[in-house]
């Protein structure tokens, strides 16, 4: 079960980075081919969404399976503590998968916001060259 977290937090980390790149000040002939690269990768990275509701399914089902500790005398200290560590890491897998969720959504839009900032640049430099 690592192993798709594993995934999913490499496929976040790719997604913070390209979001990074697409706003940091660069040359315009970079900024085309990162836009280029960027635009084809959006689709791949659109299964990122179904894989999150996936995952969150999964920690529904490991949340409503998992054994209950509610009081500290039916519990033995380690069956809590694994009771708390269970808890921990839903949590830290439910965060991942946010935002994992919010870094597509950003960069997904910013990419429509450097598309649309190329294209009206397009636009003005054909008016200067008609004028």
């Amino acid at each position: 079960m690592a192993l798709e977290w594993i995934v999913l937090s490499y496929a976040a980390a790719a997604e913070a980075v390209m979001v990074l790149l697409l706003t940091v000040p660069v040359a315009d002939h970079l900024r085309a081919g990162l836009t280029s690269i960027t635009r084809s990768l959006l689709k791949p990275f659109l299964t990122v969404v179904p894989f999150c509701l996936f995952l969150v399914l999964d920690i529904y089902w490991k949340y409503e399976t998992r054994p209950s500790c509610k009081s500290a005398e039916s519990c033995t200290k380690a069956e809590l503590m694994r009771h708390q560590k269970s808890i921990i890491k839903s949590q830290r897998n439910a965060l991942l998968i946010a935002s994992a969720l919010m870094f597509y959504w950003l960069l997904f839009a910013v990419t429509q916001l450097v598309v649309q900032v190329e294209v009206l640049n397009q636009r003005i430099e054909k008016l200067k060259n008609k004028e």
